[in-house]
Order: structure tokens, then sequence, then C-alpha cells
């Protein structure tokens, strides 16, 4: 693949493609869900246990931050008093015995995930004890995967080797840039151990780790963040993650801040990015779908390479971890085999309503027999780059014509792209270029029956 990619297109067609399109974590996209009951997400889970995806994938929307950075569109809430917390997980763990009646025992689990806010806010203990609920009533698959994202700024040596003993095989240490000037202005915190030290102790303890970094914030250039990145090479992370900021200030208006410090140019981020990707190349790294770089032998890469990579919520994952997820929390949100569910955004209806032994179910969707062919074109488009239509017909057990008739095909929308040099396509395939990667988004969503009479508005595409 071409390290450069952006690069190598022209201006003129970046322009064109750098519209609001959806990211396409879930198809569809969470802005189209509708009122949903708890009645409803239990019929879904009850029917989720004879899906093909059998095995269970947990999430825990730890909500909860000493401060809020001023980047961030996650539900996340400045730390509430500590009995509300301790409130706040004992909902949880009831959260979780309201599910258990509903899943198959039989089940193996195949991620945990915990995510927020800053769910390292909460004590390795009681971390150690929501894993030890979900241990003690599913096996696991072999090297299953329980991850944590960790803010680096408040965990000291003696945190992350507590952590380590919870039983995570990997953590994502969200450091988001070196550059300190760069985090005052977002209002997030530094470091607070050497990272040597930090990474040494997970090498240690046998952790796989990966580094997550933002660009596209204030104060960023294609030479600062390019620092940043030779410095995480030096550590040598099993993967690095350089996600692209989405600037979405209608939902969450702190990221107003950021536009009077100044953004950078679509430019400027394009070219911070081409340069840091250019540097992971040249370190040996490859890249795995729009914002992970990781080893040769990483599993997400090897997955890649044979057309097999899956996403879900909790990010990239590979067949053998792909799961149903099951979201625990509010606003978590539930990603089954026909159905998404959501819970409420309310902590204190939250923890309210689980205590009187209610889940919080606010939105979902039913997903219909067309939207789930859909689904599964979209996100084979997203993760691995191409689209083989026959095996996706054969992996859903119908047709290429029916899989065609429930997308948005249009052989004139897709003549476009080719003529611009996005993608290669014939009757039987469909291939992004490799300098057209990052508008993968783009093609996506002309598949998309929903974007056809959209009225949702969604962050650019670059």
């Amino acid at each position: 693949m071409n390290t450069n990619k952006i690069q190598n297109i022209s201006q003129d067609i970046i322009d064109k493609y750098n519209v609001p399109v959806p990211r396409y974590t879930s198809y569809p996209p969470a802005n189209y869900f509708q009122d949903f009951t708890e009645a409803d997400y239990l019929n879904a889970v009850d029917k989720s246990n004879t899906a093909p995806d059998n095995h269970l994938s947990f999430y825990f929307h730890i909500p909860f931050c000493r401060h809020l950075c001023h980047y961030c569109a996650c539900n996340s809430y400045s730390i509430q008093k500590p009995e509300v917390v301790a409130s706040y997980v004992d909902a949880l763990h009831k959260e979780i015995d309201l599910l258990l009646p509903h899943l198959d025992s039989n089940r193996k689990i195949s991620q945990i995930h915990y995510g927020g806010g800053t769910p390292t806010i909460l004590d390795p203990i009681v971390i150690k004890g929501l894993n030890e609920h979900l241990l003690s009533h599913f096996d696991t698959i072999d090297r299953p995967e329980i991850a944590i994202e960790c803010h680096p700024g408040y965990l000291t040596l003696g945190k992350w080797e507590q952590l380590a003993n919870c039983g995570f095989t990997r953590m994502s240490i969200g450091i988001q840039d070196f550059n300190e000037a760069v985090l005052k202005t977002v209002n997030r915190r530094p470091t607070c151990e050497p990272i040597e030290d930090v990474v040494a102790l997970l090498r240690q303890s046998g952790i796989r780790f990966n580094m997550d970094f933002l660009y596209g914030l204030p104060g960023q250039t294609p030479e600062s963040f390019a620092e940043t990145i030779r410095q995480a090479i030096e550590l040598h992370p099993d993967r690095l993650v350089t996600f692209s900021y989405a600037h979405v200030p209608w939902l969450k208006k702190q990221q107003l801040i950021l536009e009077k410090a100044g953004l950078p140019t679509t430019s400027v981020k394009e070219n911070i990015f081409a340069t840091a990707s250019q540097l992971l190349h040249e370190a040996g790294y490859k890249s795995v779908g729009l914002d992970h770089f990781v080893l040769p032998d990483d599993e997400l890469y090897i997955a890649q390479q044979n057309h097999q990579l899956h996403r879900n919520f909790q990010g990239y994952c590979t067949r053998r971890t792909t799961a149903q997820v099951y979201a625990f929390g509010v606003t978590g949100i539930s990603q089954l085999d026909a159905a998404y569910a959501q819970n409420t955004k309310n902590i204190a209806e939250y923890i309210e309503q689980t205590n009187h032994g209610q889940l919080t179910i606010r939105k979902g969707h039913a997903l219909s027999d067309e939207e789930r062919l859909t689904r599964e074109v979209i996100e084979t488009l997203m993760c691995n780059y191409r689209i083989n239509w026959q095996e996706i017909a054969n992996h859903t057990q119908t047709s290429v014509e029916q899989l065609k008739a429930a997308t948005a095909y249009n052989e004139q929308k897709l003549q476009e792209f080719a003529a611009d040099g996005i993608i290669r396509f014939d009757e039987s395939h469909l291939e992004m270029t490799d300098d057209a990667s990052p508008m993968v988004r783009n093609v996506a969503a002309s598949l998309d029956p929903l974007m056809l009479k959209s009225d949702k508005s969604f962050s650019k595409a670059i």
C-alpha cells in the first residue's frame, strides 16, 4: 500500500469528497435509532443466542472524568461524588444480573472492553470485581481480548501494576499527543509517570498495549505531530492508533472552544496524517482500517490480508474474536445480530431504575433483512477496502442480485468514483485504490439507502 496515501490524490478530489458522511461504526448509524423498549431488547437478546456469531462481547461504559477534554465527543461527565460512582458500579452489577437469565450459559466470552469517560477512574479492585462477575458465569475462548482504555495522566506506576493484575490482555494508553502545549489547549493532562516506565511494566506483565493519538487539534502541525509519532515509535507499541478529530460542536458544545483556539485547515490535517503514516510505515508498521498501525505479525493485519477483518463498537477485530456486543452502563449500545439497543444517558435515572430491577433501554433499532445485508456489505468495505459480491452472498446465503438490491448500488455513481481514482470495480468486485483509502466512508455512503434521503448531521470524511 502506498505509504503516502492521500498525497497522490489531487486537492480538487480531496475537497470534493471532504463532506459529512457517517463513520459506520454501526449500520444503521446510531443517529437513526428510534424509541426502543426493555421488552424489545430482551426479545433481541433471546434471539441472539442462536445467531451465527455466537461469542459474547461485553462493554462497560464508565462515564466519569476528573476533567473534560475539550475535544471529546464521548458521553462523559465531570466526576461525581464518590458515593455516586459507588452506586453506579453497584448498578452495573445489577444490570449484569438482569441480563444473565437471557444469555445461553454455554456461549463463550471473546471480548470484554471498558470505555468512557475514563474507566481507570475506578479502583482496580472494583474493575476486577466486574470482570469476575462475568467470568464466573461464562467460559472464554482461547486468548480472549480483555481490554481497558487508560488515561495515563492520573495513573501512578502502582495503579498500573494493580490494573495489570485485573486479568487484562490489552491496554489502550490514551496519550493523544506528547506535545504539552497542545494538551494544555485541549484541557488534557499529560502522562504523570515516565511513559518508558509504564511500557516496561506492561511488557513485564505480558500485557499487549496500543498508544492512541488524536490529530486535527489546535496547535498541531505536520512537524510537531511527527515528533510525537517518533517518540511513540521508539517505544515500539504493539499497535498505534491515529484517530482523526471529529468536530461536531452541534452535539458537543465544548468543542467550540477549539474553534476559538484555531483548528488546522483540511490541507494541514491531511499532511499531519500523511507524515505520520509515512513515518510509521518506514518503522515497519502496517496500516489496518482507517486509523490503526500494527506490527506485521499482528492478528489484525493478518486478518486484513486475508480479507477477514471485522469491526464492532469495541473497534477492529478478527473473525476469531468478533461477537455480538452486550453493553452495560449509561449510553452503552448493544450490537446484536438483528438489533441495536442503547441505554439512557441519565446517570441518576440509570441507577434508580436498575435498582428497581429494570433495564434502562431508551433507543434502538430492529434491523430488517435488507438492512442486515447492507450492514454486511458496508462493514466488509470499511474493514477490508474491497467487496467481493459473491463471497458476501455466500456468507449471507443470498444472491448477488439481492445484495445489490438491498444496498443503494448505483453503477453511474461508482463510475464517478472510478473516474476520480477512488475505486476500481466491475460487476463482481469493488476495491479502493491504494491512494484513496481515506475516502472509504464516501464509497460506503454511496451504497447506503438511508443516505438517499438523509437529514442527519455527520463529521467530515477527511
